[in-house]
């Protein structure tokens, strides 16, 4: 059975954001934002997500990755100025 959401005390600048949105995409608010909180619900929360990617093996080491980075970053400033 839908439910129905209601969203209070909303700033005017927002409604307006949403507004813009809402007629750039062809719809309405009430549209893009069931649209938006189906997206919202769809995704993993930060947990789920992390358990997640801690099950996947690498064989990529963490002294690659820092390695790596390291040398995208470059060589660091000199320390004395």
């Amino acid at each position: 059975m839908p439910r129905t959401i209601q969203i209070r005390d909303v700033d005017d600048d927002v409604y307006l954001a949403l507004s813009r949105h809402a007629g750039a995409a062809g719809l309405t608010v009430p549209d893009l934002l069931r649209r938006e909180a189906s997206r919202l619900a769809a995704r993993p929360t930060v947990e789920e997500w992390l358990a997640r990617t801690r099950r996947r093996p690498s064989a990529v080491t963490r002294a690659e990755i820092v390695t790596a980075l390291d040398e995208m970053r470059g060589p660091w400033p000199d320390a004395g100025r």
